[in-house]
């Protein structure tokens, strides 16, 4: 039985991606139907719309102010701001009641009506029934273009789709890819194919692996953001320019397939995703969410943040979001429905009160780090009373990993830590920050003494360090250093000597240790 419910707005982004269209102006609290999609003619005027987006083509922000009236009734208003601002065009949509939507720059209008349509049409499909026949189809279609065995995967890796034409080669790896519906772990190398593909806006060719055939593959994307991939097998080494353009104009095609193939389970996690961003960003909206998200404002709560380690990699946008499903997964087995989100690259998960917090959160990341391969910090913030002190315990959260992220000498592959067991660090870590942005503190022991052991290659501050680190003990500082015990007092002698403090005045020993304590991250 077909469904005729029109899906909800809020529901149309959750499925395009905040990449490809975002909100200008806030969302209504109130349902907004979407039954269709209409591209606007300059020259036209503005039909009547009802549940209708409505693309301002052509119009620049000035322009589009014109429509704010027009665009009355219709579900929303899709501008592109090419660069200039949209606060007036903002606030004029607010004053009217419109809704106001921001499309990526670099997609053809063409493309993203054909995107929001696509994003439409679960909505008439059987419940629950994707649009897998359309994707087997496609790669099918594509496997005859281009002339190879094809795969079509999400960002996950998992396999959504292959072609099933006789005659075509495999290998192993797109064998037992199929036989699990998921790419095999593999080498190394693997990973190195993704990073390519994630960075180039072309068709890659990649030569054989071990046991392997060589491939060519394309990134499928929605605007700036990468939704999946498609992998053609090139048996012979004999695909040439012309099947690379023809793999490249289907990645476009697909986009749209990917996009009707996202299940409802996916909109209802984006939606709880937005609900509990909205939470962490606002504490005070917890009358309002709560009861969205299904949980009880005055419940015992705790927040966990989840971060891949190496943000620079080109792979950390989309590992982030494959951290962010399995955060979710986890958290979901243990409490329900309960909430995660990802932020700016890391991962909040909410967790009801119980003794296991340190566990499960330790557990996640060790399976997010086997199966991202790459490293990941997690930290857990302090237990508070209830959702309206959530922004507390999210602190502690930020600031474990902060401090792991300071702490890390080594590429550990996982690192996990609650508040209660860096208290220490993290403590430093947020009286530097204080100390940095104070500019009426004197900054003349720290600098003066690491710029001397700069310049005349002394050791006077690791020397300094270690002697107050102990507390006072030769002994000990010279242990640490491997130096004999005259040096340090010789070395600590002079240091008075050359930069006038005095170790025995114990005011001067707590600003000296702290200066030197702190000072790669003060810049002292």
């Amino acid at each position: 039985m077909l469904d005729p419910v029109a899906p909800d707005l809020g529901q149309v982004l959750a499925a395009l991606g905040a990449s490809l269209l975002r909100p200008v102006t806030p969302l209504p609290d109130r349902p907004v139907p979407v039954s269709g999609v209409l591209i606007h003619e300059r020259r036209g005027g503005v039909p009547p719309g009802q549940d209708t987006i409505l693309l301002a083509v052509g119009a620049d922000p000035a322009e589009a102010k014109d429509l704010i009236n027009a665009a009355v009734g219709y579900a929303a208003l899709v501008v592109k701001s090419f660069g200039e601002p949209l606060t007036e065009l903002s606030d004029a949509a607010q004053d009217a009641g419109v809704v106001l939507l921001a499309a990526d720059e670099a997609v053809p209008w063409h493309h993203l009506e054909a995107m929001i349509s696509s994003a439409l049409a679960p909505a008439v499909r059987t419940p629950g029934a994707p649009a897998a026949g359309d994707l087997f189809a496609l790669a099918n279609a594509i496997g005859g273009m281009v002339g190879g065995a094809t795969t079509i995967e999400d960002l996950n890796r998992r396999i959504l789709a292959y072609s099933t034409l006789p005659g075509q080669p495999i290998d192993d790896g797109r064998r037992q890819g199929i036989l699990g519906l998921q790419v095999p772990e593999g080498p190394v190398f693997y990973d190195d194919q993704y990073r390519e593909l994630a960075r180039t806006r072309r068709t890659c060719r990649f030569p054989s692996l071990p046991g392997g055939l060589p491939r060519l593959g394309v990134a499928v994307r929605a605007g700036s953001e990468m939704l999946g991939s498609i992998w053609v097998v090139d048996a012979d080494d004999s695909l040439d320019e012309t099947a690379e353009q023809a793999l490249f104009d289907a990645a476009e095609i697909a986009a749209l397939h990917l996009l009707a193939a996202r299940t409802a389970v996916d909109v209802v996690r984006r939606r709880r995703a937005d609900l509990l961003q909205r939470l962490l960003a606002d504490p005070s909206s917890v009358t309002a969410v709560a009861p969205q998200l299904g949980l009880d404002p005055d419940a015992p709560v705790a927040v966990a943040a989840f971060t891949v380690a190496d943000p620079e990699d080109v792979l950390a946008a989309h590992a982030a979001t494959r951290l962010a499903d399995l955060v979710s997964l986890h958290c979901e087995a243990h409490y329900g429905r309960h909430g995660c989100a990802l932020i700016d690259g890391t991962v909040y998960a909410l967790l009801p009160e119980g003794p296991a917090h340190r566990e499960l959160v330790a557990d996640i990341a060790r399976r997010a780090h086997a199966a991202l391969r790459m490293p990941v910090q997690a930290g857990l913030g302090s237990t508070v009373p209830g959702l309206r002190s959530i922004a507390s315990s999210r602190a502690d959260a930020d600031l474990v990993l902060r401090t792991l992220a300071e702490q890390r000498t080594s590429p550990e592959p996982c690192q996990v830590a609650a508040i209660e067991e860096v208290w220490a660090g993290a403590t430093l870590s947020v009286l530097a920050q204080l100390l940095a942005g104070d500019t009426s503190l004197p900054r003349r022991l720290g600098p003066a003494v690491r710029a001397h052991d700069v310049e005349h290659g002394t050791t006077y501050a690791p020397t300094i360090l270690a002697y107050l680190d102990t507390n006072g003990d030769i002994a000990a500082a010279s242990a640490r250093l491997s130096v004999h015990p005259n040096t340090i007092r010789y070395r600590l002698s002079r240091a008075e000597e050359i930069f006038g403090f005095d170790l025995a005045d114990p005011d001067e020993r707590l600003v000296l240790w702290l200066r030197l304590r702190l000072g790669d991250q003060l810049g002292w």
